[in-house]
């Protein structure tokens, strides 16, 4: 079965695309959706963030995800230690997940593919792109956040020119329609590579 990889910078329309993929009957995995339910429910996870952030990591229980963002976010190595923690547990699961799909192909969605040099993982990328004035309207439409907030995310991720070099289609989502034209003409050809 034929991995893709569906990815994007903050704001790019991702899941709105995942979903249109969904729509047209295709398996989607989310994983930043899976990482934060992993570091929600597996003690493992829970015991390493706890040793590595201290107690402030969990707030009654639960993933304190605003601590932990003003921790590694101008702290590489110790992001890089976090996702040492989480990323192999989420390959796992997607590992578990993948078995279970009876599909052409199946899409896992993830924000730092190349970030990462996790390319290797899948048959096919797919970069979703938006201009950076949309990407950083909706962000802080759904993310209640300030304009600074979102530069500087944008900021530290891979520039789309960057992405577009390292992929094999593009969806450009700026408007809607469009962006799944885009996605039908890529899922026709995927459907006919999964066929060789």
């Amino acid at each position: 079965m034929m991995i893709v990889g569906l990815t994007g910078g903050i704001g790019s329309g991702k899941t709105t695309i995942a979903k249109w993929f969904q729509s047209e009957g295709i398996p989607v995995y989310i994983a930043d959706k899976e990482a934060k339910a992993l570091m929600n429910r597996s003690k493992v996870i829970k015991r390493k963030l706890v040793a590595l952030f201290g107690e402030d990591a969990y707030k009654e229980g639960k993933l304190n995800r605003e601590y932990l963002a003003s921790k590694i976010f101008n702290d590489k190595t110790l992001l890089a230690k976090m996702n040492a923690i989480v990323h192999p547990k989420v390959a796992s699961h997607f590992n578990r997940w993948l078995k279970k799909q009876d599909s052409p192909y199946v899409i896992k969605e993830a924000a730092i593919i190349f970030e990462n040099n996790l390319e290797y993982q899948y048959n096919y990328i797919i970069t979703v792109v938006a201009d950076k004035k949309l990407r950083i309207e909706r962000v802080m439409k759904r993310d209640n956040a300030s304009k600074e907030k979102v530069e500087s995310i944008i900021s530290n991720q891979l520039s789309d020119d960057e992405k577009i070099k390292k992929s094999h289609f593009v969806i450009n989502n700026n408007k809607l329609e469009e962006a799944k034209a885009q996605a039908l003409s890529i899922h026709q050809t995927l459907l006919e590579k999964s066929k060789k």
